[in-house]
């Protein structure tokens, strides 16, 4: 059999080899003394990249998202963002257990949701029998929507909503690399809207761990002292921030070639019978569709049996990621794979 294609995430790549020697040959310091010279050097380079004044490198993208809702919000407080955002589905409800604040969730269409569906939400500052609405939080790109992109004008309008009613804006910029690619909008525009900004370097960008936040000088004093509190506080960490600094120079633009992928193998699915697939909806590197013909989880050990590993989305929905240690020679071959599986 040929070697596995891996279409669970963009988390699965390796350093490539110019990667490993950029971390071979990191200057290092003693980062909690802030005297790691290649995180500094990553830092500011990320800053620079958003337009923000400061960001500070963490181990994760939860780590980062979860930062920011501390700095922003108070215990009592609460969070709107979408029902399938990932800070609500898949962070391990940190942000009860670590900040104790609560999330009031919005039904987006593709991820996205819109000033009108939120203003209903936002609780009257006289009402001190419920929690204080502090933050409106968007995911973009949306990971459960399928990797959709949420429109600059919507991220504007509900940019002034938060001002209206002296709300923080947070953006889980995760995978807003892509975002920027795929519409040409810089990430610098994209962040300015918001306050805080958590985005990873591990998933398209290729570094094997970290995430990057943004936002103002105050704000990221305070992520830093949290980020010790809750075991964040890294030593000698250039080794791994080199990482992070190479995929920022040199693999945003490649990104598009995951895009290309991804559209490739969603039209492939839709030609085969029993599958279901949202073309419209396939907008950077993730494809959800579903099999009629056959449970879920027969349906994904038949397609390792034969040399494909793939995931999960929504219930119901199988996930396909594209990223770089992907060939589209591989990702065809998936396609015949499953045509063969299903046929």
């Amino acid at each position: 059999m040929n070697k596995m294609i891996d279409l669970r995430s963009d988390t699965v790549t390796k350093p490539s080899r110019e990667m490993r020697k950029a971390m071979y040959e990191a200057e290092v310091g003693d980062d909690v003394y802030k005297e790691d010279p290649t995180v500094n050097e990553l830092e500011s380079f990320a800053a620079d990249l958003l337009c923000k004044e400061a960001a500070l490198f963490v181990p994760s993208g939860v780590m980062g998202n979860q930062i920011c809702l501390n700095v922003l919000t108070n215990p009592g407080d609460e969070v709107i963002c979408e029902k399938d955002a990932h800070i609500f589905q898949y962070e391990s409800g940190s942000p009860a257990a670590l900040s104790g604040i609560q999330l009031s969730i919005v039904e987006g269409k593709k991820g996205v949701f819109t000033p009108e569906q939120v203003e209903p939400l936002i609780r009257p500052t006289s009402a001190y029998y419920m929690a204080r609405s502090k933050v409106i939080e968007v995911e973009n790109t949306h990971n459960r929507a399928g990797g959709t992109i949420n429109p600059l004008s919507n991220i504007a309008a509900l940019s002034e909503l938060a001002k209206k009613y002296n709300l923080y804006f947070h953006l889980d910029g995760a995978r807003i690399w892509n975002a920027s690619i795929e519409t040409g909008i810089k990430p610098s525009d994209y962040a300015s809207y918001f306050d805080s900004v958590s985005c990873c370097l591990s998933k398209g960008l290729g570094a094997p761990i970290g995430s990057v936040i943004a936002g103002s000088k105050a704000f990221i004093e305070e992520a830093f002292r949290v980020r010790k509190g809750w075991g964040g506080g890294m030593r000698q960490i250039g080794i791994i921030a080199a990482a992070g600094l190479y995929a920022l120079k040199n693999n945003i633009a490649r990104l598009k070639e995951d895009h290309e992928k991804a559209r490739s193998f969603a039209h492939r699915l839709s030609e085969i019978p029993g599958i279901e697939v949202d073309l419209e909806s396939v907008e950077t590197n993730i494809v959800m569709f579903t099999v009629s013909a056959r449970k879920i989880d027969r349906f994904l050990e038949e397609c390792k049996m034969n040399g494909v590993l793939l995931g999960t989305g929504k219930v119901g929905v199988i996930r396909a990621v594209m990223h770089m240690d992907v060939s589209p020679g591989q990702v065809s071959e998936a396609a015949g794979i499953i045509t063969k599986l299903l046929d």
